[in-house]
């Protein structure tokens, strides 16, 4: 029975070591080819982007749609849609526009099928939408908590279902997680945002495992984590390492990794090598670095948040305040 254990043992060892050295040498043989040349296309391709109205979505959509892409863009900021359809439009691409509010999920099936019938099939999906309210644990209205989570986490599950099955049919597709580094460091007042982009993380890293091992290998996905990015939905921090990320290079970067079929972009590029920290480090150490060094006592302090005018603990607003909240979701992303 031990010499049956052993060999099991050897046997994993070999094979770690085996993959290891096929994966290093195929990650750096990659790192020296231009990403130009190792470029997929998108060409007629049916490309859905959440909350592609406005922000860091807009950028994606835009882009994808100069590489050839049918652009389908969903969004509740109806001004928004208007405008990025009439750009698209009018520089020989095409859009397709849904006022879809994402935290309600009957109204993402009906959406999704509305698209499948007047558009076609979606082979590439971007799950971007997103929403803080940024304020300490204590201060979160309810109500905000429960926003946070339906559209950075919950929605994914609604839209992705509503296209997956048409990917698998035709082992065809690629799904794209914009999440954030606050889902790999918990960040001050971001207790909210935080957790909903944790769990992106583990939502994608768990669907990836799940179509790799049924078979699915011609479905890609990417997952992006990127650092504050400078788009107003973090007003008011100033980090301390590092500036905030612009909107331009985050979206050229992303389509980028689509192209590529990158598994993973955590942007700056910089920041995957100081993560493993986290875990090395003594975890004193490593929360005096991260709140200290890197981004200063005072950086995450400065973020306010959104303001909110509830009248009791349970997280009850006014019909007023509610709409002012709803009309303002825009689909920044950091």
């Amino acid at each position: 029975m031990n010499l049956k254990k052993s060999g099991h043992v050897i046997y994993d060892l070999l094979l770690f070591i085996g993959m290891s050295i096929v994966y290093f040498t195929e990650a750096i043989v990659l790192t020296l080819i231009p990403r130009r040349y190792r470029a997929k296309s998108i060409q007629n391709e049916i490309a859905l982007v959440t909350g592609g109205a406005s922000g860091i979505g807009k950028l994606i959509t835009i882009k994808l749609a100069k590489l050839g892409a049918h652009v389908v863009v969903w969004d509740i900021d109806k001004n928004g849609l208007v405008e990025i359809a009439e750009e698209i439009r009018e520089a020989g691409g095409k859009c397709y526009t849904y006022c879809c509010d994402i935290t309600d999920k009957e109204e993402v099936y009906r959406t999704a099928k509305a698209v499948q019938i007047e558009v076609g099939n979606v082979s590439l999906l971007v799950n971007n939408a997103g929403y803080v309210h940024g304020k300490t644990f204590l201060e979160l209205p309810d109500r905000e908590i429960e926003r946070t989570f339906q559209v950075n986490i919950l929605s994914h599950y609604w839209i992705t279902k509503s296209f997956l099955k048409d990917m698998m049919k035709n082992n065809h597709g690629h799904i794209v997680t914009i999440a954030s580094v606050a889902g790999l460091l918990g960040t001050y007042n971001c207790t909210d945002y935080s957790a909903t982009k944790f769990a992106a993380v583990g939502y994608h890293e768990s669907l990836f495992t799940e179509l790799k091992v049924h078979g699915y290998d011609g479905i890609n996905m990417t997952l992006v984590c990127p650092y504050l990015i400078n788009t107003g939905m973090f007003h008011g921090v100033k980090p301390r390492l590092m500036p905030m990320l612009e909107p331009e290079y985050v979206a050229e970067e992303i389509v980028a990794g689509i192209l590529t079929n990158e598994i993973s972009v955590v942007l700056p590029n910089s920041i995957k090598y100081l993560l493993p920290l986290k875990w090395l480090l003594p975890s004193k150490m490593c929360w005096a670095l991260m709140y200290h060094i890197v981004k200063g006592p005072q950086a995450m302090m400065m973020f306010q948040g959104r303001k909110s005018n509830e009248t009791s603990n349970n997280g009850d607003y006014s019909t007023k305040y509610y709409k002012n909240i709803y009309a303002r979701v825009k689909t920044v992303r950091g």
